[in-house]
C-alpha cells in the first residue's frame, strides 16, 4: 500500500463530512485506530480496508489502494476490475478432489515452528511450538 491511502481515507471522510468518530463507527473500528492511521502512526490493515469498502460501496478498492479508478466510483461491478477473456479460455470441467487420511509425521516432513494469530483490532499473538 502506498502513502496515498491515508489521503484517500481523508478524502472519503471529507466527501461525507464525517468526523473521525463518525467514520470509525460506520466502518466498525475503534476511533483510536482511525486517529492513528491519519496521524501516520499505523498503516491500515487489510481488515480495515475491507471494512471501509464494505461500509462505503462508492469507494473503489483499487482507487483506495493505488489511486486507479475514481471516487466516488463509476457504475459497474463493485470493486472489481473489468476482465476480458476470450470465450475459449474459460472452461468448466469438473475437478476431482482426493482426500487422504492423515499420516503420522515423518522426520523429513515439515513441522510448524511458530503460529501467529492476527486479530481484527490490529494486534497479534505469537505461539512457538514446543520441542
Amino acid at each position: 500500500m502506498n502513502k496515498d491511502i491515508v489521503a484517500h481515507i481523508q478524502e472519503v471522510m471529507e466527501h461525507y463530512g464525517l468526523t473521525v468518530s463518525a467514520f470509525a463507527d460506520t466502518v466498525g473500528v475503534q476511533r483510536s485506530s482511525v486517529s492513528h492511521l491519519l496521524n501516520g502512526r499505523n498503516k491500515p490493515s487489510l481488515d480495515f480496508v475491507m471494512k471501509l469498502v464494505d461500509a462505503y460501496p462508492e469507494v473503489d478498492l483499487y482507487w483506495l489502494l493505488n489511486g486507479t479508478g475514481s471516487f466516488p466510483r463509476a457504475d459497474g461491478p463493485k470493486n472489481s476490475p473489468t476482465l476480458n477473456f476470450p470465450d475459449d479460455t474459460i472452461t468448466e470441467e469438473p475437478r476431482e478432489t482426493k482426500i487422504s487420511s492423515p499420516e503420522k509425521p515423518k522426520a523429513s516432513q515439515k513441522e510448524p515452528v511458530r503460529i501467529v494469530m492476527f486479530y481484527n483490532d490490529g494486534t497479534f499473538q505469537s505461539f512457538d511450538a514446543k520441542k
